[in-house]
């Protein structure tokens, strides 16, 4: 892709904004006042964390489809912990609209730049994929957009229409970005082939907005799943937040009680993992039974689905937690 042809690891000319900027490049666009401790080292990681990578050839076999296809995965953008995992499962999730954000939220390790336009052929490669992979239930997510009038949301309407041609029946989550004050238009672009499972992430307490997800905004975030909720009623909503930023457990409770205030159905709770030095520091490491808590405490609240743990990520072992929910409405 023209847009990752420079080494992620050397340094973007300057003025070169379609470069792909990572790390200290990428932190280097923010305002101070954006990141507390920059390149503060994080606590030593505990036993709980470490992965294990799997055996065989079902990781590189995937990457080798999915470069064959010019598609990107979140998975290997963000550097998900659990990307062996899923991708010996056969399982991956997708991103969309090319590999550079147009912004640069210090807890990502998604590289920032200025994007391509959108690529045509796109929904055409990520259904060959998916028809290949032979797949019940995918996950598509994008790059925040700004740069698009609705925020990239006609595109995702495409790429699910044609995940759906490619394989009747399949089931499709999307995982989308919070389109600013684009939120209606992008709704309106979503009519014509809506997901069956809509996801977008809170990511943390609002306290913690500013420095977390500069450019974003919590109430918006919160309306963006409302407004969807009000007008497909019968379809999930689902968010998530990662954790050991900095946040009070409170804090964490009342996101809980705003999520389900605005019809939010399903729920992930994740540890933060910083990708790089010069990234966000972890300012703690939740242990697994802090994770179990809050787990219960969520459905308390009337969650129908819940992942909580600290490998947990937003689209982690989906196709199990959206089954939780179509039974839960079977079997009221």
């Amino acid at each position: 892709m023209d847009e990752l042809k420079r080494p992620l690891g050397a340094a973007p000319a300057r003025r070169d904004r379609s470069a792909a900027q990572r790390g200290r490049e990428k932190m280097a666009g923010l305002p101070l006042r954006f990141i507390p401790r920059p390149g503060a080292p994080s606590p030593p990681r505990p036993p709980w964390l470490r992965v294990r990578l799997p055996g065989g050839g079902a990781v590189p076999r995937l990457k080798k489809l999915l470069r064959a296809q010019r598609l990107h995965t979140v998975c290997e953008e963000a550097s998900c912990p659990n990307l062996g995992e899923c991708f010996s499962r056969g399982t991956a999730t997708f991103m969309i609209l090319g590999a550079l954000c147009t912004r640069r939220c210090p807890f990502c390790d998604v590289a920032h730049g200025r994007p391509l336009p959108p690529d045509r052929q796109e929904p055409g490669h990520l259904a060959a994929a998916v028809r290949a992979m032979g797949l019940s239930y995918v996950v598509i997510t994008s790059v925040d957009r700004d740069d698009l009038a609705d925020g990239g949301a006609g595109h995702f309407a495409a790429c699910v229409r044609a995940v759906r041609a490619a394989r009747p029946g399949i089931r499709v989550e999307i995982l989308v970005p919070d389109f600013k004050k684009r939120r209606q238009r992008a709704l309106d672009a979503l009519e014509c082939e809506p997901p069956d499972v809509f996801n977008h992430n809170l990511e943390t307490v609002p306290r913690l907005y500013r420095s977390v997800r500069p450019g974003a905004d919590y109430r918006n975030s919160l309306e963006l799943l409302r407004d969807f909720k009000q007008r497909h009623p019968e379809l999930p909503t689902k968010s998530g937040l990662m954790l050991g930023l900095g946040e009070e457990i409170e804090e964490v409770h009342q996101v809980l009680r705003d999520l389900r205030a605005h019809g939010c159905e399903m729920l992930t709770l994740g540890q933060y993992l910083q990708p790089s030095p010069h990234h966000l520091a972890v300012r703690r490491y939740l242990a697994p039974e802090e994770f179990t808590v809050l787990g219960a405490a969520a459905r308390y609240l009337g969650f129908s689905s819940v992942a909580s743990a600290p490998l947990v990520r937003s689209s982690y072992h989906a196709d199990a937690h959206h089954a939780e929910v179509r039974a839960a409405v079977a079997c009221p």
